[in-house]
C-alpha cells in the first residue's frame, strides 16, 4: 500500500476512532460507524483490515482501559531493564533502528545559527506529516492537517529560530518513505538531532527505550530519569517531543490506563496505540476473542 493510499485511509480510520469516543457509551454498531465516515459496512472493514491489519472489533480491544493496563503489567520495569542492557536505541517495526545526539550548550544558545533545515509535506499511515531534514539528522517530525501547514512550518521557525529553512521535498519524501515503509530487512539507522533542555533530552531518550507494543506510564519515565516524584514535568516534556513517531511518545500512558494527552491529537495517539498493538499480536501469533464495538475508554 502507497504512502498516499495509507494516507487517504487514515483520514477516514481517524474519524472512525474520534466518533468512537465521543460515542462509547452508546455502544455504536459497526454500520453506525462505517456510515458516519460515509462507507458501506463492508468497504469500512476493508479499508480498516488494509490499514490496521486486523478488525475494527478487535483494534478496538487495544483501545480499552483493561487492555492497556494489562500491556502496562507485561511491559514490567521495561525502562530500567533497556538501560541495564546498555542499549543505545530500541529496534522499530521492520528492523528500524534510531539513535539520537543533542544540540551542545553553545549550540543551544546560537539558537542553531548556521544550520540547514530541509523540509517537506508528506502523507503517511497516521495522516500528513512535516519532516524536517538537517545534514546530523532529523530534527522534525510532526503531523498536521493539509489545512494546518502555515502553522506548523511557523512552528518549526520557532523552534530553530537561526535555522535556513529550504523546502526540499524530493529529499524529504524518499526518507519518509524509508520511515514509514520500510522493506522488512532494512537495517538503516535514522540519527535524530535533538534541541531541548537537559531534563528533555533524559525523558526523550527513556522514550527511545521502550520496544514496539509496550506501554509505559508517565510514572514509570520519571523513575527511569532518576526523578520518580516528577511525573508532571515528564508529561511536559514528552508533550515537547519534536519528533513524533520515531521517538514514541504515544507509548506513555496513565497509570490507570487512559490514553492521557497527545501533542497531535487523541485519535491519531489511539491509532498509533491499535496499529502497533495489531502488528504486536500478529509477531506474537495470538488470537483471542472479538468484542464488541464501542468497547473504547477515554
Amino acid at each position: 500500500m502507497s504512502l498516499a493510499q495509507a494516507d487517504l485511509d487514515y483520514a477516514r480510520v481517524e474519524q472512525a476512532i474520534a466518533y468512537i469516543a465521543q460515542h462509547f457509551t452508546a455502544h455504536p454498531t459497526l454500520d453506525e460507524i462505517a456510515a458516519h465516515v460515509h462507507l458501506s459496512p463492508f468497504h469500512f472493514n476493508r479499508l480498516f483490515g488494509r490499514w490496521a491489519g486486523t478488525s475494527p472489533q478487535r483494534f478496538l480491544r487495544f483501545l480499552t482501559k483493561e487492555y492497556a493496563r494489562q500491556v502496562l503489567l507485561e511491559s514490567g520495569d521495561v525502562l530500567a531493564a533497556t538501560y541495564q542492557a546498555g542499549l543505545s536505541g530500541t529496534s522499530r517495526l521492520h528492523d528500524l533502528f534510531v539513535t539520537y545526539e543533542a544540540l551542545t550548550p553553545a549550540e543551544y544558545r546560537a539558537q542553531a545559527a548556521g544550520l540547514t533545515i530541509r523540509y517537506g509535506f508528506h502523507p503517511t499511515p497516521f495522516g500528513e506529516c512535516l519532516l524536517s531534514l538537517t545534514d546530523r539528522g532529523i530534527c522534525g517530525l510532526t503531523f498536521q492537517a493539509a489545512t494546518e501547514r502555515e502553522a506548523a512550518l511557523a512552528q518549526l521557525r520557532l523552534t530553530w529560530p537561526q535555522a535556513t529553512l529550504q523546502l526540499a521535498e524530493a529529499e524529504t519524501s524518499a526518507v519518509a518513505r524509508q520511515l514509514f515503509t520500510p522493506e522488512p530487512t532494512s537495517k538503516q539507522a535514522f540519527p535524530l538531532l535533538l534541541k531541548g533542555t537537559n531534563f528533555q533530552i533524559k525523558v526523550w531518550e527513556a522514550l527511545l527505550r521502550i520496544p514496539t507494543g509496550a506501554l509505559v506510564s508517565y510514572r514509570d519515565v520519571a523513575a527511569a530519569v532518576g526523578q520518580p516524584r516528577a511525573s508532571q514535568a515528564v508529561g511536559g516534556a514528552v508533550g515537547a517531543n519534536p519528533v513524533g513517531y520515531l521517538i514514541p511518545c504515544h507509548r506513555v500512558i496513565q497509570q490507570h490506563g487512559g490514553p492521557g494527552g497527545y501533542r497531535w491529537g487523541l485519535a491519531r495517539k489511539q491509532a498509533l496505540l491499535g496499529w502497533e498493538a495489531a502488528r504486536r499480536e500478529a509477531l506474537q501469533g495470538q488470537a483471542e476473542p472479538e468484542l464488541a464495538l464501542g468497547a473504547v475508554n477515554r
